[in-house]
């Protein structure tokens, strides 16, 4: 999934339709490979191990969307995290208010994202997460996704 040193965004999704929508989102937006897992264990050990290899460590960015409880998100961004403090990670939550938010960032979240029924708004979030992927990329990448000056 995450091969050849190239950029890529690892989405945990817990949801199969919501994964897969949100990995056509990203994609339209422009992001580069997007990567799904489901499985909170075996995404720690591919995101973490991924996250650990040089070519891969300074363009990976995880995307965490968990709604199989009300802390799912939290307490996985905190366990990956523990794995890969060097990671970029952001959370999606169902309201940005004060406290989500800050439960979140708490938890090492560089960033937290509001989930939308709304497509509209779904897809402007979406955007706003590559951006967010773009803008997080070490200041000396250039060229191609990924390639070293």
């Amino acid at each position: 999934m995450f091969s050849n040193g190239r950029p890529a965004i690892a989405l945990v999704d817990d949801d199969y339709h919501s994964a897969r929508l949100m990995t056509r989102m990203l994609e339209a937006q422009g992001a580069p490979q997007v990567g799904r897992i489901a499985d909170l264990d075996e995404a720690v050990e591919v995101i973490a191990g991924a996250a650990a290899s040089p070519e891969q460590s300074s363009s990976l960015m995880a995307v965490v969307d968990l709604k199989s409880s009300s802390t799912a998100t939290c307490d996985f961004v905190a366990r990956l995290k523990q794995r890969a403090p060097q990671l970029t990670v952001v959370a999606i939550a169902p309201s940005l208010d004060r406290d989500t938010r800050g439960k979140l960032l708490d938890a090492g979240a560089a960033a937290v994202f509001e989930r939308h029924a709304d497509i509209a708004l779904y897809r402007r979030e979406a955007a706003s997460i590559v951006n967010f992927w773009v803008r997080s990329l070490r200041p000396d990448l250039t060229g191609t996704w990924g390639s070293p000056k």
